[in-house]
């Protein structure tokens, strides 16, 4: 098969970057990317299933399985640190292959404490392989091949969270929640068998001798009021799409709307408008700032809120949509921001910024799984837009050092 690194040196020197070589490496890209995370949120279309399977409130479930964020914000901050030094094909290809492991023994899980371990080792794989990709991905792209590399990365973790969630609720009503594990656990050994196929084994880059240790790097991160902000809404962010589109299944299964478990898969395409909404991020950045862009992404997100009250299925769909492609947007809005204000020592900014990202996405499925239970899903939606003004007050916050005021 092709070799990724071996195409991003050669293809370089084309000027538009539409020959079949281009395509085929954005298509094998945005493949690992979605191979990756696929297990992060497929789970939940098969939430309402694995809540009767263990007997356990909504609460209790959503945090189990949300609980693979756990695992990815400590290995977001781990790899962070040590990304210097960790070989990238290596890296990659063990995290996907042991992400298998965890995958298969969810089927088998014999109680809720088991399961949610299992959803924390799938998190610490998952984030290993994601943040290791990203590393090598802006070290062999020169700055002709970066946007097109990343766009594609970005389309296959979003297309994840579609076809992974459609192809979870098809497998368990066609062979039961044991085999829906099982298949996943294959896809896992797909990607790491597409990453030993197609990356080459590269030296981590060392741009710069390191004056100072990652620790320290860290907490100079956490001291510049920009990046605490980004953080912050990296954090907010997660909280708010976790919160909607995992209890919303719950919502989406009871009367009025009373989806079976096929229909709840189907309902996923709403993601299918972030998937080209998400890849104008950065253009938007550039052209408005990453201030405006942020602040309307949160806007167009809060604005599918009060939709999702409603009893009509079509409402509650466009609303999903809203809050997805609002989220998504934003997110990617901001990651570029930490990695332009963090400067020379992006890796470890950006570990930090996806171990809050993660822990948001933690912290978001407890509080707001209580307040589902205790007080509904109005209480749920409030939380959320409470969630996403924050977000918003932070992103005042927001600015460069030498740059527009308007960044």
């Amino acid at each position: 098969m092709t070799d990724i690194s071996a195409q991003m040196k050669s293809e370089s020197m084309e000027l538009h970057g539409h020959s079949p070589g281009v395509v085929l490496r954005s298509l094998v890209i945005g493949l690992t990317a979605f191979l990756t995370v696929v297990d992060l949120f497929a789970t939940q279309a098969i939430l309402p299933s694995l809540t009767k399977r263990y007997n356990v409130t909504p609460a209790a479930m959503g945090f189990a399985v949300n609980a693979s964020t756990m695992g990815m914000a400590v290995a977001g901050l781990v790899v962070g640190f040590l990304s210097p030094h960790i070989d990238r094909r290596l890296g990659i290809l063990l995290s996907l292959a042991l992400l298998a492991i965890p995958t298969a023994l969810l089927a088998v899980a014999p109680n809720l404490t088991v399961f949610t371990i299992l959803r924390v080792m799938q998190g610490l794989c998952m984030a290993s392989a994601f943040a290791l990709t990203l590393a090598y991905l802006g070290e062999q792209c020169n700055s002709t091949d970066a946007g097109g590399a990343f766009a594609a990365y970005i389309t296959g973790n979003v297309a994840s969270n579609l076809i992974g969630r459609l192809v979870s609720a098809a497998v368990v009503d066609t062979l039961g929640l044991a085999s829906n594990f099982y298949f996943f656990a294959t896809l896992n050994l797909a990607g790491a068998a597409l990453v030993y196929f197609t990356i080459q084994r590269v030296q981590p880059m060392h741009s710069r001798a390191m004056t100072q240790s990652p620790f320290a790097t860290m907490l100079g991160h956490w001291r510049n009021p920009s990046l605490r902000a980004a953080f912050g809404i990296g954090f907010c962010i997660l909280f708010a799409f976790i919160g909607t589109f995992t209890f919303v299944n719950f919502v989406l299964v009871r009367p009025p709307l009373s989806l079976g478990r096929m229909d709840l898969g189907f309902v996923y395409f709403v993601f299918l408008p972030s998937i080209a909404t998400t890849l104008l991020a950065g253009k938007a950045v550039t052209r408005f700032g990453t201030r405006p862009a942020i602040w309307g992404a949160l806007a167009v997100a809060a604005s599918g809120l009060p939709l999702m009250l409603s009893s009509h299925l079509a409402e509650v769909l466009a609303g999903m949509v809203l809050v997805g492609a609002g989220t998504f947007f934003a997110q990617a809005s901001a990651t570029g921001f930490v990695g332009q204000a963090a400067g020379e020592s992006s890796g470890v900014a950006s570990g930090t910024y996806l171990a809050c990202y993660f822990l948001g996405g933690l912290v978001g499925s407890a509080v707001l799984g209580q307040l589902f239970d205790r007080f509904g899903w109005i209480a749920c939606v409030a939380g959320v837009g409470a969630s996403l003004a924050m977000a918003a007050l932070l992103t005042a916050r927001l600015t460069i050092p030498g740059t527009d005021e308007r960044t």
